[in-house]
């Protein structure tokens, strides 16, 4: 399956600041869930700035830099930060990190994400590992590509045990992209909970969707850092997203680490 030309360029340049060919796992770190860059041993931080052809994040909770080292002697890379379609960039752009997991061979994909609670019975806190999305037809995968099925959801019960195996209660649910950057109105929320969907986001749906298509072993996971419009009285604000993820911060850190180890 064909990848963006500029792939082999960024290969070489990162391959020549030390980051590991093959690695076992490529992580994408959501907003406020930057901190499980502490846990990384023997680390490179490498600005995303001083990658050629990569974009720079503006988003408050995305550091911009990708983070090269091990979890336990487990070669892994971190992307502190991604690139959002309403920051102005392509959804191929967006689904970088996955291009980059899939030329260096990585084992696997692990996902993460911030996200608005569509289903009342779920709190602000919880994780929720994603066992389907939906795209409300966007058209979100690079023109000229062939067919292919979204196949994730059959990594989510391995999840789930291993999270339990922890001590760690998750929830499992939809996932719905919305294009951002405005918060959903109460009548879209209403909406989306009548189609079935459990949380509402504005990332990490690009970046399944070509997971699949290039059939990477993926797991992506939730936190839930708010409810969403209209499921409570309050008013939505991104210093939501770092208390949650601050309260979740080492339940989280310890999961992706099981992940890394044993998915």
């Amino acid at each position: 399956m064909s990848l963006p030309d500029h792939l082999e360029e960024i290969t070489a340049s990162l391959l020549e600041k030390g980051v590991a060919e093959a690695p076992e796992a490529v992580i994408i770190l959501g907003s406020g869930l930057g901190s499980f860059s502490n846990y990384i041993e023997n680390s490179t931080h490498i600005p995303y700035s001083s990658i050629p052809h990569f974009p720079a994040t503006s988003v408050q909770g995305h550091s911009g830099e990708l983070i090269t080292g091990e979890i336990e002697g487990h070669p892994i890379i971190a992307f502190s930060g991604r690139f959002h379609h309403y920051e102005g960039f392509t959804f191929e752009q967006t689904a970088l990190p996955v291009y980059v997991a899939d030329i260096l061979e990585a084992e696997k994909l692990i996902i993460s994400n911030a996200a608005g609670a569509i289903n009342t019975a779920f709190n602000v806190g919880d994780l929720m590992v994603i066992e389907d999305v939906m795209r409300q037809n966007f058209r979100i995968t690079p023109r000229g590509k062939s067919r292919f099925r979204y196949s994730h959801y059959q990594w989510v019960d391995t999840v789930r045990e291993l999270a339990a195996k922890l001590g760690i209660a998750t929830r499992q649910g939809t996932y719905i992209y919305v294009k951002g950057p405005n918060y959903e109105t109460k009548a879209e929320i209403q909406a989306f909970r009548t189609i079935g969907a459990d949380a509402v986001g504005m990332s990490t749906v690009p970046e399944l969707m070509e997971a699949a298509r290039l059939g990477i072993k993926t797991a992506a996971i939730s936190l839930i850092s708010n409810m969403a419009a209209g499921v409570t009285d309050g008013k939505l604000n991104h210093d939501e997203v770092t208390e949650a993820a601050d309260l979740r911060k080492d339940d989280f850190s310890n999961l992706v680490q099981k992940l890394i180890k044993e998915l």
